[in-house]
């Protein structure tokens, strides 16, 4: 089994300096550290860029050596006139998911530029990957003024379509059961969260929604450079989870939620 981390970055931050951290390698060394195989990664930089194809061409390069353990998850911006080919060059790198930054952006998260880009995405089979925050709000720069992605929002671009696989990073856990208890088993099998904003143990958010959303929902996010990695693997130390579980968590849920057809899981449920 690999261990696969579904939301973690390269590049410079806006909003304070990274040093070293920014850079593929330094997100290698933590990787081995951690014992994680493989990552998504997606490009700091292009948050606040309207255009952001630069940025997805740069991402490429300073992935390019290290493509069997550092994926490119390039952005797209649906109110660009020539997105349709972002999407189409990050389907040519294999890009496992496409990211948007709708908040970044001043998109209406459930508006028609981004049911348009889910649709897209959903024909080219391809998840859509959205952060509902990068940082805390505590520690924002001044000039950070980008407000939080909205749980309704988030619920009703899935429901608006119904082959849309969405996968949200970043969530904390009252977002993560606004969402989900808000749709049908059927949609909620398309959705796929990661912990890196979930209390572990003491508090133990993260296994009361293991128990009601299912285990089987939720993939590694570490969140590198701008949160620690360890946090993800401590809460699951902190757990008390049998090893399928925690295989699960680990890459096995991402594995098998990116293999299932949209179709085959709309039967099942």
């Amino acid at each position: 089994m690999s261990v696969v981390d579904v939301a973690a970055f390269v590049g410079a931050y806006p909003y304070r300096d990274l040093g070293r951290a920014g850079s593929a390698s330094w997100l290698l060394a933590q990787m081995d550290r951690l014992g994680i195989d493989r990552a998504w990664v997606g490009y700091l930089p292009a948050i606040l860029r309207s255009d952001p194809a630069a940025d997805n061409r740069a991402l490429a390069r300073i992935l390019s050596s290290y493509q069997d353990r550092l994926a490119p998850v390039p952005t797209i911006n649906p109110e660009q006139p020539r997105w349709q080919d972002d999407l189409n060059e990050a389907l040519s790198l294999g890009a496992p998911a496409v990211r948007v930054y709708p908040q970044f952006l001043g998109l209406d998260t459930a508006g028609d530029a981004m049911r348009v880009a889910a649709a897209a995405a959903t024909v080219a089979r391809v998840p859509l990957l959205l952060s509902v925050r990068l940082e805390d709000r505590r520690q924002r720069h001044p000039a950070d003024q980008a407000p939080e992605l909205d749980a309704a929002a988030v619920r009703t671009l899935v429901r608006d379509d119904r082959e849309l696989r969405l996968l949200v990073t970043h969530a904390d856990p009252s977002f993560i059961a606004e969402v989900h208890f808000g749709l049908t088993e059927a949609e909620a099998t398309r959705m796929l969260w990661d912990i890196s904003w979930v209390w572990g143990p003491p508090e133990d958010q993260l296994g009361l929604l293991f128990d009601t959303v299912g285990v089987e929902r939720f993939a590694l996010g570490t969140g590198m450079p701008l949160r620690l990695g360890d946090a993800a693997f401590a809460k699951l130390d902190l757990l008390d989870l049998d090893e399928e579980a925690r295989y699960g968590v680990l890459g096995r849920n991402v594995e098998r939620w990116v293999a299932t057809d949209v179709d085959e899981a709309d039967g099942a449920s």
